[in-house]
């Protein structure tokens, strides 16, 4: 079974990232499955700190990224939207170089806040980071 509200593709979840900081550090959406969001991200001089690792601050930008992208496509656009409310990570293993794959999935979809936990791994499937996004769910304002 689906969490996703409506149905939609990763090209127009990539088009909707264009000309923002996911598109300037080279994040690109890869995979939607029935409860998943998965993207990857390369670590080259972009994403790399001055030590020549991956950097953290850029891995909570993919984690964040992957975790808002799918928590509005999972409630009714016309009456909510999603923002990010608390992120947290542990980074676990340096990645170098190559390409980091984060898989985002929910731990929590409630009426007001969601919960979404993000492992990144690297190209041999080592988890790099883990993180958890806590997003909440705000009603758009009637006008009147």
């Amino acid at each position: 079974m689906t969490i996703w509200f409506a149905p939609f593709t990763v090209s127009e979840l990539n088009r909707l990232c264009q000309g923002c900081a996911v598109d300037h550090l080279g994040i690109e959406i890869t995979e939607a499955g029935d409860d998943y969001l998965t993207a990857r991200m390369p670590v080259d001089a972009r994403t790399r700190q001055p030590y020549g690792r991956l950097h953290g601050g850029v891995s909570m930008v993919l984690s964040e990224t992957l975790a808002s992208v799918a928590s509005v496509h999972t409630v009714d656009p016309e009456k909510f939207f999603c923002v990010g409310q608390e992120i947290n990570g542990n980074h676990v293993r340096a990645a170098t170089e190559g390409w980091v794959i984060g898989t985002a999935r929910p731990a929590h979809l409630g009426r007001t806040t969601q919960v979404w936990e993000v492992r990144i791994v690297d190209e041999a499937g080592k988890l790099v980071c883990i993180s958890r996004v806590t997003m909440a769910v705000v009603p758009h304002q009637r006008q009147a």
